[in-house]
């Protein structure tokens, strides 16, 4: 049986979850770098929207049953708006006040995007961590 099929879409769901959130961590410490370079607009990833549209087209489509399909169509796994398929968007999050040199970080601001982008990481790593506890005692019968 596929991962998939224990932790219905959890595990995925998680999974690029964590990869989005390291990819905006990547973002942000660009911004925290670039704090003194003149005209720098900042940019961090955008993902939950889609994430979110994504979990609604697949529970949708799963739904506790399978939609009835001919054996040669095409598998559903990996189609637009399926939740692998999710890669953020990176979008401008420029401070309220531009500095007199064009620069718009805030450092405060992205100190803060920083820790909150940390935070959810951390989470989501451990959920993921639960789910896999929760099986290996399954396993185990412990």
């Amino acid at each position: 049986m596929p991962i998939e099929g224990i932790f219905s879409n959890t595990i995925e769901l998680l999974g690029k979850s964590i990869d989005l959130r390291a990819k905006n961590h990547n973002h942000i410490s660009a911004n925290l770098a670039n704090a003194e370079t003149p005209n720098y607009i900042p940019t961090a990833v955008s993902f939950e929207g889609e994430l979110s549209d994504a979990m609604k087209s697949q529970s949708n489509l799963g739904g506790g049953r399978k939609p009835a399909t001919h054996p040669r169509h095409i598998p559903l796994k990996g189609q637009a708006g399926s939740i692998s398929t999710v890669e953020g968007t990176v979008v401008q999050t420029p401070a309220p006040g531009i500095g007199r040199d064009g620069n718009a970080v805030e450092l405060e601001q992205e100190m803060g995007r920083l820790a909150t982008n940390q935070i959810l990481y951390n989470a989501s790593v451990q959920m993921i961590g639960k789910k896999f506890d929760g099986l290996k005692v399954a396993i185990k019968g412990q």
